[in-house]
């Protein structure tokens, strides 16, 4: 089977380039229009020109999908089309994505790009080819770098891409991507490849232009992709909107990168435990040195940037620390949470010059709402005898102080280490009415409800109380000491 799956790449790769894609749009392929090129000049710097911003209408929609430590990225353009980068991991098997997807009306992507084949980026590649291709309205072609890999994701993904009959081109640096106003360039890989085809290095690197805001996805690229492109492209990298490389490892993010991209903000797409310490902290304090707000989907959850050409707003599921070296003090939100985003920032630019302004929040509605009627009642942190041996005597009294109802179904509470406990569907509290959240295992009442942890979670020395609702706003956050 992996033999047969090897020998569908290699066809699929190099001979379907130049193809119209599979119902689609015909994809605009460049220096791949042929099988046979060989050409490995570079493209010239002079194609990544901003367009005019009065040449633009519409709103370009740009969301970065909370997938934990992997990474998924939707593009809305103005015109309706849709481009997904990468899918999520592989123990997902596209879950996220996909309900993502759906509660968003995607009923089609025109341009699936993987912007490699490992599998925490190709996770729900199959699941999402087969969706669109058996129950919506399709996939228009899958776009790769051409560097394989073994895994049983891979294959997977090969075979939905065989079984559905999607058109698959290789993609390398002066390949183009037009979605009406919006133009999408392929930057990386070049001709030949980097590093001997390490599958890192040869991302899809794509830099997004939609009138004067630029985005740049970088994929898995670190510091050998970053040479080129600095070497290739130089100052006209420059971007509103840089999705830092390989989920903010210490090899990516370059200091001489930084230097040419001149990010006005900066994502970060990764797990909150990451157990590759992703972001690092070296690529943090780089992002701090040239005071480049950061975003982070473990902590703002899903981001979504809105640009009309010229202004783009940044909105996130909830509100964390941007400055890049404080990114780990903003409360994690789990993958696949949902909820709406609120606007944060807006960037104003021509292009060259941005400036970045606060977007400002009335509060008065958020008091009016029955979230702020919760309150701590009691904390019983020091449970009788061994707090193991008796964990359901550690627990959290939760009242509603106001006058409505209270509906907290999905609502989160997690404590400073940010172990998190849900709210089952269908919770709620009457007003005055309390709820007791026990530590230990036992059977949910209207009165109680269990966390079913095997070991104690509050500190008896003192902690903080934090609950979010199901868009991961934060409703309260209390110490105790």
């Amino acid at each position: 089977m992996v033999l047969q799956a090897r020998t569908v790449a290699v066809v699929f790769l190099v001979f379907i380039a130049g193809c119209t894609g599979a119902g689609g749009p015909t994809p605009e392929t460049g220096t791949t229009a042929s099988p046979a090129a060989t050409s490995t000049t570079a493209p010239t710097a002079t194609t990544l020109s901003p367009q005019t911003v009065a040449s633009v209408n519409g709103t370009l929609e740009v969301h970065f999908i909370n997938v934990g430590q992997s990474v998924s990225t939707l593009l809305i353009a103005p015109n309706g089309e849709t481009m997904l980068i990468d899918t999520g991991d592989f123990r997902d098997d596209g879950e996220h994505v996909l309900s993502y997807l759906q509660a968003h009306n995607i009923d089609r992507i025109d341009y699936l790009v993987t912007s490699h084949a490992d599998a925490d980026h190709i996770g729900g590649n199959a699941a999402i080819i087969d969706y669109f291709e058996t129950q919506a309205d399709g996939i228009g072609a899958v776009y790769d770098p051409g560097i394989t890999s073994t895994s049983q994701t891979y294959e997977a993904y090969l075979d939905a891409v065989e079984q559905q009959d999607v058109a698959l081109y290789r993609t390398q640096a002066g390949d183009k991507i037009q979605m009406g106003d919006v133009t999408s360039q392929v930057l990386s890989p070049p001709e030949g490849y980097l590093a001997n085809e390490d599958r890192n290095e040869n991302s899809i690197v794509l830099m997004t232009q939609f009138g004067a805001s630029q985005f740049l996805f970088t994929g898995d690229a670190e510091h050998e992709a970053e040479e080129y492109l600095v070497d290739t492209y130089g100052s006209k990298l420059h971007s509103t909107v840089l999705k830092t490389g390989h989920h903010g490892s210490g090899g990516s993010t370059t200091a001489p990168f930084l230097a040419a991209v001149q990010p006005n903000v900066a994502v970060v797409s990764s797990a909150y435990d990451s157990q590759y310490g992703h972001p690092n902290e070296e690529t943090l304090s780089r992002l701090a040195a040239q005071s480049v707000p950061t975003y982070w989907t473990a902590t703002h959850g899903t981001i979504v940037f809105e640009s009309d050409g010229q202004r783009v707003t940044v909105r996130t599921q909830r509100d964390a620390p941007t400055e890049p070296t404080r990114l780990r003090e903003g409360m994690p939100i789990e993958p696949g949470t949902t909820g709406e985003v609120t606007a944060r920032t807006t960037i104003t630019t021509n292009g060259t010059v941005a400036t970045l302004t606060p977007v400002a929040t009335d509060g008065g509605t958020e008091t009016e709402t029955p979230s702020a009627s919760l309150a701590v009642a009691d904390v019983h942190a020091d449970a009788a005898g061994a707090d193991t041996d008796n964990l359901n005597d550690e627990y959290i009294v939760f009242e509603n102080t106001g006058t409505d109802t209270l509906d907290v179904s999905g609502w989160s509470v997690s404590d400073t280490a940010g172990r998190t406990y849900t709210f089952p569907s269908g919770t709620t509290l009457d007003a005055g009415a309390t709820v007791t959240l026990h530590t230990g295992t036992g059977t949910d009442t209207s009165t109680d409800y269990y966390w079913g942890s095997g070991s104690a979670i509050w500190n008896n020395g003192g902690d903080t109380i934090t609950v979010t609702d199901n868009t991961g706003a934060v409703v309260l956050e209390e110490a105790y000491a």
